[in-house]
């Protein structure tokens, strides 16, 4: 019959984890919870409301439904200890727990960590709401360019980079005011570094780490990098910039890390995710987070040549060890399409057309970020609608960058709904653009 897979999450990460499990001959069905207008149509699978982020509520779902593994898509769960609850009811789970997944819910705990381990990353400071005339004091300072960060989960938009102290000052003081709740109650200011930035997920199961491919994303809502942070606009696979010296530098850091951890009795396993910037000194740490990137795994799964299910089942059960990884040599390039006015405010509910003629181009995967499916009386017009704010990511694997891009951008252009957007200058820094 094959494994029972429970995927948390409703986003285009989840997606992508869901159609790579769905498609190994050692999976015989998939549950994702709640999931999306995509995953719905995937084959093995069906959706399933759940309260994510309760653990017995996990637990009990897991249980009902006989589950071999269960697959934790989003940071906010792992903070809130499902995986913990999982692996206590002896049921195998790919993520850390709670105390690994402080290595994003607190940036402050990563910063500590990074700093007692040596870790190549840029100097900080907090400040708490009572500290706010010293955080003011302190970027009086160290000046401009400055980075102003919530420690908390803020769904990537929690981070100012600031090129004026006038901005600055605004960040400090829109954290500390509550914009962003109990995850700006804590802010940190951070040294600004210069150079490109690339990400490296890997698979910990502990000391063991198993690296994926690199990828680069777009965090900025508009063309040439303007405009506020958004959870990523765009992203492609490989990353040409990144040479072996680079490769073999962020890979150190990654062991490293695992290693700090696993000296502070903290169990690991799931994704490690190094965001890192190319400095002239080498490659340093901008943040850690504890779970697959979004949208970085919607150019990475279609990369693996790999069984998926395979390989986080093993991790779950502390068998990385025995795990190797093959990738194919094609390049991958996703464009999201998001609804008008994200990362602010947006409207929800809009058919959405173009996603079968989409998903005809070859090397083509579309994948749901913000969709779900419209009620029966509605679905002669559109199966579909939007229900986020990014909606759709638009994934194309080609043999170079020219025409996975010119293939991604021909299948955003048979999409349609109303408000859509989209970055037009995704991955062209691959081919050594703007």
């Amino acid at each position: 019959m094959g494994m029972r897979v429970l995927v948390l999450g409703g986003g285009g990460r989840e997606h992508a984890l869901v159609r790579s499990l769905a498609a190994s001959p050692l999976v015989g069905a998939v549950i994702a919870a709640p999931g999306n207008g995509g995953t719905a149509g995937e084959p093995k699978t069906a959706n399933m409301p759940l309260a994510i982020e309760d653990p017995a509520a996990v637990v009990a779902c897991a249980c009902e439904n006989a589950i071999d593994l269960v697959v934790v898509g989003p940071e906010a769960p792992l903070v809130a200890g499902v995986a913990d609850g999982v692996r206590a009811a002896g049921i195998p789970c790919f993520g850390p727990g709670a105390a690994g997944a402080c290595i994003e819910g607190s940036k402050a705990f990563a910063k500590g960590l990074m700093e007692r381990h040596t870790i190549p990353t840029g100097r900080s400071r907090s400040f708490s709401a009572g500290e706010r005339e010293a955080a003011h004091e302190l970027l009086g300072q160290w000046g401009a360019p400055v980075v102003v960060k919530a420690d908390g989960l803020a769904a990537g938009k929690g981070v100012t980079v600031a090129f004026d102290l006038d901005i600055a000052r605004a960040a400090v003081d829109e954290c500390l005011d509550g914009r962003f709740g109990e995850a700006g109650s804590t802010v940190l200011i951070e040294e600004y570094l210069d150079g490109p930035e690339c990400s490296l997920l890997a698979l910990v199961d502990g000391r063991t780490v198993l690296p994926l491919a690199p990828a680069q994303d777009y965090k900025r809502v508009g063309d040439g990098d303007i405009g506020p942070n958004t959870g990523g606009m765009g992203v492609y696979s490989p990353v040409p910039l990144v040479g072996d010296a680079e490769y073999a530098a962020m890979l150190a850091v990654m062991q490293a890390t695992a290693d700090a951890l696993a000296d502070e009795d903290i169990a690991y396993r799931g994704v490690l995710y190094g965001g890192f910037i190319l400095t002239a000194e080498g490659p340093k740490v901008l943040e850690f987070n504890a779970r697959f990137g979004d949208p970085e795994t919607q150019v990475v799964l279609p990369r693996l040549k790999s069984d998926l299910a395979e390989a986080l089942l093993a991790c779950a059960e502390g068998r990385l060890a025995e795990v190797e990884l093959e990738w194919v040599p094609e390049v991958a390039v996703s464009v999201v399409i998001a609804s008008e006015g994200y990362p602010g405010p947006y409207e929800t509910g809009k058919p959405i057309s173009g996603i079968e003629a989409a998903e005809r181009l070859p090397g083509v995967s579309v994948y749901h970020a913000g969709t779900r499916l419209a009620p029966a009386a509605a679905a002669a017009d559109s199966a579909v609608l939007t229900a986020g704010g990014r909606v759709l990511n638009m994934t194309a694997v080609a043999s170079g960058f020219e025409a996975a891009i010119a293939v991604a951008y021909a299948g955003v252009e048979r999409i349609s709904f109303e408000g859509a957007f989209f970055r037009r200058d995704i991955a062209r820094r691959a081919l050594g653009q703007p």
